[in-house]
């Protein structure tokens, strides 16, 4: 059984959409994957080397994680990148947050040529069975086997495990790259992390692999780092 939670699904909009993304703060995953990604026809032969790297949601710890994740995998390829929270960092005096107007402004009197974003697009719960377990173990001989009352009520509750139901979460995240000198998409990401338990080290897979992809995507060109 599934159920799903749909977000607004936005391209830079005129002010920008407040997402959650908390969970990648406080959960891991068992797996993070890239599903896809796109590259515009118009950004062929040109690259970015000054990103601004911006999480869009209103928990200011995620979002500090997640832009430093972001920041720390484009520094460790040579590439200038800044974190969104340093440049315009929370007021809190509208919920809709900063005028888009304004910070394009900011970003490009300081010499930025991209804006990569992070946003949570979707959410899903899957509820599924897990089936009961009867275990084995080889034979030895323990004190235990000397007759059926220790035997029994030794290995009982250890051999059989009952089933039960359990929820799973599934999250769908989006990963762009706008131009700031036109405002335009250059290039968009899908992709999910299933089965969160802890994710501290899903915001940082999901970082791994986004840069990754802009760098095979020839978006950025990764320079070798002197020691």
């Amino acid at each position: 059984m599934r159920t799903r939670k749909n977000f607004a699904h936005h391209k830079l909009p005129p002010t920008l959409t407040i997402v959650s993304l908390a969970f990648i703060v406080y959960a891991c995953v068992s797996s993070t994957q890239l599903t896809g990604s796109w590259k515009s026809p118009e950004a062929t032969g040109k690259t970015y080397n000054n990103i601004v790297v911006a999480a869009l949601t209103e928990n200011i710890l995620a979002r500090q994680e997640v832009e430093k994740d972001m920041q720390n995998q484009l520094l460790q390829r040579g590439i200038k990148a800044t974190k969104s929270i340093d440049i315009f960092p929370p007021t809190g005096a509208t919920k809709e947050g900063p005028d888009v107007n304004l910070l394009l402004e900011k970003m490009r009197g300081a010499d930025y040529d991209a804006v990569l974003t992070v946003a949570l697009v979707d959410e899903e719960t899957e509820t599924r069975y897990v089936p009961s377990n009867v275990g084995y173990r080889p034979v030895t001989y323990f004190s235990w086997y000397g007759n059926f009352r220790r035997y029994y009520t030794y290995w009982q509750p250890i051999l059989y495990e009952p089933g039960y139901y359990t929820e799973d979460k599934i999250y769908y995240l989006e990963t762009n790259l706008y131009g700031v000198e036109n405002d335009a998409l250059v290039w968009s990401a899908q992709s999910h992390s299933h089965s969160p338990s802890s994710m501290r080290k899903a915001a940082e897979k999901l970082a791994e692999l986004t840069i990754n992809q802009l760098a095979k995507d020839n978006l950025i060109q990764p320079q070798i780092m002197q020691e």
